[in-house]
């Protein structure tokens, strides 16, 4: 039959108090002769139908919602609803996510909105947490946790439940493909290394006869002559300083007279013979409260090594998702076309002697082939 104005008013406030009490068939008594209207009240009925514990009901309602506005964020948020009461996690979480997502990109999203997004925030990570639970008791009933869950195991795990996140290298000027993602290597893998790390106190005694020198270090990050200004907030910042022994493929002659014996103890090294490159070799002065802000280096052809001189308590340096602190005269090695960043929460500075190497995947053969290329590169830039 065909309902009056009166009738459709008075059917409305049925269902309005119905829903403000939570009662989902009073409510779908109520809206049932609604549904038949050319605008029939859907959301309200999806609603009735969650709190009538149907909600697959629900989703068929929230379905004709969702053909006419894909981005009708508050059918979004009841899809979720329903499917968390069916027992769908994943699909709840996409719907809510959607929701998210489509109120982030929305001006004005109505207050009463609110708080049913704040549910839905902590509906997902009540889920991501309970899913984290049962994937990794599952790994534990197959004998797979502690020592027997290798570090790579480990860390998709971490990335797969939201622990951490996706690092990749991202060089800023040249990049060699099929290379591995590794933020850090193992000095252990490198023969090279026990000869160096033994030189450390010799090295650091020839740094101690320069440390006192005011002129000694320079900013780490300054302009080149005849190029704009670089955007960069640490640009002429002296606070993280650098000393250098090998610039551009040269000996910085009086540094490099100085430290003759930590000259000869980088000799031990795969650094790279690259004409107005490398060798490149300093020692990295990091003052107290300093913090060098996430960046990626220029090539992924290298790696970064860091032989820790003097280092006082609270210093640490973050590559991708991992945070190692520097432990006197055993190297650090790390890939800088990785986000990398580092902190001296310390009272004193910290100086490491840094230089470059090989990275080991690459051969021989693309060596020569990138040296040549490199040194192109250099002279055509100059």
């Amino acid at each position: 039959m065909q309902l009056t104005p009166n009738q459709i008013a008075r059917l409305r406030e049925d269902a309005v108090r119905a829903l403000q009490r939570r009662d989902g068939p009073a409510a779908l008594a109520a809206l049932e002769p609604l549904m038949q209207l050319p605008d029939p009240p859907l959301l309200s009925a999806a609603q009735a139908y969650l709190f009538a514990e149907d909600p697959r009901q629900a989703d068929a309602v929230l379905d004709r919602v969702l053909a006419a506005d894909p981005r009708h964020i508050g059918a979004l948020l009841l899809k979720g609803e329903a499917h968390g009461q069916i027992g769908d996690s994943r699909a709840a979480t996409a719907f809510y996510q959607a929701a998210l997502d489509t109120a982030a990109r929305t001006p004005n999203v109505p207050q009463g909105l609110q708080g049913a997004l704040q549910r839905a925030r902590e509906a997902i990570s009540g889920f991501a947490s309970r899913y984290e639970e049962e994937l990794r008791g599952r790994l534990e009933q197959e004998g797979i946790r502690g020592a027997a869950m290798s570090p790579r195991i480990a860390e998709a795990l971490d990335i797969l439940t939201g622990r951490k996140q996706v690092f990749v290298q991202q060089p800023q000027s040249f990049y060699f493909p099929g290379l591995p993602q590794n933020q850090f290597y193992e000095r252990e893998a490198f023969d090279w290394v026990p000869a160096l790390e033994a030189q450390s106190e010799v090295i650091r005694a020839e740094l101690e006869g320069v440390l006192g020198e005011d002129d000694a270090f320079r900013p780490y990050v300054e302009s080149e002559p005849g190029r704009p200004p670089k955007a960069n907030a640490m640009l002429g910042d002296p606070r993280w300083g650098a000393l250098y022994l090998w610039r551009g493929g040269e000996p910085v002659a009086r540094q490099a007279e100085r430290c003759p014996r930590t000259m000869a103890a980088l000799e031990a090294a795969p650094i790279p013979r690259i004409a107005g490159r490398s060798p490149m070799a300093l020692f990295s002065r990091l003052k107290p409260g300093m913090h060098i802000p996430a960046h990626t280096g220029f090539l992924n052809t290298r790696l970064i090594c860091h032989l820790p001189l003097v280092v006082p308590p609270g210093c640490s340096l973050r590559v991708g998702n991992e945070v190692r602190s520097w432990e006197p005269g055993k190297l650090l090695i790390f890939d800088d076309s990785i986000e990398h960043e580092a902190w001296n929460r310390g009272e004193d500075d910290r100086v490491v002697l840094l230089f470059e190497i090989w990275r080991p995947e690459i051969s021989e053969q693309d060596r020569a082939a990138l040296t040549v290329m490199f040194e192109y590169i250099s002279a055509y830039d100059a």
